[in-house]
């Protein structure tokens, strides 16, 4: 199999390993996935966390931070995602949460990735959840 066909997991050096059986990122080829990365601190005990990250910009500004990590660690950064997945757990956090990533994705130059954003159920305290898919090369 060539290097182009290989799976990889990406695991930024800020990450103490994932909280279940799933990579932060994973590549192959051109392509980078990254699992999608709550409002906390890689590594972060969810449950006793999330009380420490209440509020949604810290926790958005956090998840945002730790996609970037995985990004990095494959050489990739945010001028090479083509779609972003948002997990809200609250209608009302929609604006605020665009607001936030407006200004998160200012310096990005070209257009801004594509994105969905969904409302669902999270771990107890989380707010936020975020992944990016990227084409690298």
């Amino acid at each position: 199999m060539s290097d182009q066909q290989t799976k990889t997991a990406i695991v930024p050096t800020t990450h103490s390993g994932a909280a279940g059986p799933y990579s932060p990122g994973s590549r192959k080829g051109d392509i980078l996935q990254t699992a999608g990365q709550l409002g906390l601190p890689p590594g972060a005990p969810h449950l006793r966390s999330a009380d420490q990250y209440p509020n949604l910009a810290t926790q958005v500004l956090q998840a945002l931070d730790n996609v970037t990590a995985v990004l990095a660690e494959a050489g990739s950064g945010w001028a090479d995602v083509i779609m972003v997945r948002a997990h809200l757990t609250d209608t009302a956090h929609f604006r605020e949460f665009n607001t936030l990533y407006s200004e998160y994705l200012a310096t990005e130059q070209g257009p801004l990735p594509s994105r969905t954003t969904v409302y669902v159920g999270l771990p107890a305290g989380c707010l936020v959840e975020i992944d990016a898919l990227a084409v690298l090369g």
